[in-house]
């Protein structure tokens, strides 16, 4: 079993805010014996369900398979964010692509937030919501932040709202932001619903989704598990940072991480003094601090805090130091849910999308921004797959070089650089 499941329980979703108000469902069945299919598909997340119900409205007959549960990975346990652009300044793409190119990559991006709310169809109890604001901890980072904005307005046409200090306290009750950005297109939902939602769209379709199945070989055409073989004409690696060693072009450039959330108690009126609109938060720290309210008026408060295999055995002091530290007024606030899961990061910060055989595409690296392009990327995958690989060829175009020391060494090394920063930014430097 993949040591990234060590925390885990077979077959049970982790005891999260979001496991405790989705329907779940009854277990799926595990592959039993050999099948054949045109499409197998690693990954019964959001990449993974895109892919699968994409192809399957194609006409093609899609296999995907799970080592736990739908959504039991990346996808049913984020923050709920479905954010605009890369992971990566768009000046940052130009230089590196060209304009021409990186205008392109943009509008994916623009595209897949609208294909986010479409697929989120599938599943209207995720409850897709507008807005997500950006806040900043220094005056410098402000104005450098609404220098961006203005440019993104003028040179791609892209609307969003900067605030000052005091219009940004007047929605984020906290003493420690100095401004920030407020995005309308983006959004939030609740993201196992969501992962949900999307399994049944793509059974609905046609496809055949095992759980408790894993990948333990990959093979020219077929995938391997301890129950059974699928044999198929395409094979999509879609486990991102679940992802056991199966191809050493995937794991030389895809590493996961840890990323922890907490849910505190009802906060009721008090939710008020917390955030005055309903939307989600993402701040300028190296070592992000992400937020939103549920629907049950909760702090869904979340923060990065190990680059290890396996969770720290207390993973609620450090986040609650956090959330306590923005919001002195919740100081000693019951805390209900607290949760963790793993996520996949590229050096780059961008997603790793491309072909690692003649029959097999991966896909992966999200570096948690991928609420909204894992779904445009499984319908990428779908269109290759049906023989349009114009698009494809365009976000595989992002770069995701090899991690330095490649499989071995890329976790020391990581672990040494972002220690670093996550002390800057608790010495606020």
């Amino acid at each position: 079993m993949n040591p990234l499941y060590r925390n885990d329980r077979p077959g049970e979703y982790p005891p999260s805010w979001y496991a405790a108000t989705a329907e779940t469902g009854p277990e799926r069945p595990a592959l039993d014996g050999d099948i054949r299919a045109d499409v197998a598909v690693i990954g019964a997340g959001y990449t993974g369900l895109s892919t699968a119900l994409h192809a399957a409205e194609k006409g093609l007959d899609v296999v995907v398979i799970d080592a736990h549960r739908v959504g039991f990975g990346a996808s049913g346990r984020n923050g709920g964010q479905v954010g605009s652009a890369w992971n990566k300044d768009q000046r940052w793409l130009e230089k590196r692509v060209g304009r021409e190119t990186a205008r392109a990559l943009w509008d994916l991006t623009v595209e897949a937030k609208a294909l986010t709310r479409d697929l989120a169809a599938h599943a209207p109890d995720a409850r897709y919501t507008p807005g997500i604001l950006h806040g900043v901890w220094g005056a410098a980072e402000r104005r450098e932040l609404h220098a961006h904005a203005r440019w993104l307005h003028e040179q791609y046409g892209y609307e969003t709202e900067c605030l000052g200090p005091e219009e940004t306290r007047a929605i984020v009750r906290s003493p420690l932001y100095r401004g920030g950005v407020l995005d309308l297109d983006a959004g939030h939902l609740h993201p196992l619903r969501y992962a949900l939602g999307l399994a049944r769209g793509a059974e609905a379709a046609g496809a055949r989704i095992f759980e408790m199945t894993e990948a333990t070989r990959l093979g020219e055409g077929e995938v391997v598990t301890p129950t059974g073989t699928i044999r198929a004409d395409h094979i999509v690696v879609a486990g991102n940072g679940y992802l056991p060693d199966l191809h050493p072009e995937i794991s030389s450039r895809v590493m996961p991480i840890n990323s922890f959330i907490a849910a505190t108690e009802p906060l009721g009126d008090r939710a008020d003094e917390v955030l005055t609109r309903d939307i989600a938060v993402a701040d300028d720290r190296f070592v992000v601090n992400y937020f939103r309210l549920s629907e049950d008026r909760r702090l869904l408060f979340g923060g990065r805090e190990s680059y290890t295999i396996g969770f720290p055995t207390d993973i609620l002091t450090a986040l609650r130091a956090r959330m306590e530290r923005l919001f002195p007024q919740l100081r000693g606030i019951g805390i209900d849910y607290h949760w963790g899961g793993t996520l996949g990061i590229t050096m780059t910060r961008l997603p790793l999308l491309r072909r690692i055989g003649p029959s097999t595409i991966a896909a992966g690296g999200f570096s948690g921004h991928g609420v909204a392009i894992t779904g445009l990327t499984g319908k990428i995958i779908a269109e290759a797959i049906a023989g349009q690989a114009g698009r494809f060829d365009l976000m595989s175009s992002l770069p995701t070089q090899t991690f330095p020391g490649g499989r071995h060494a890329r976790l020391p090394l990581l672990t040494l650089g972002m220690t670093w920063f996550s002390l800057r930014d608790r010495l606020g430097i």
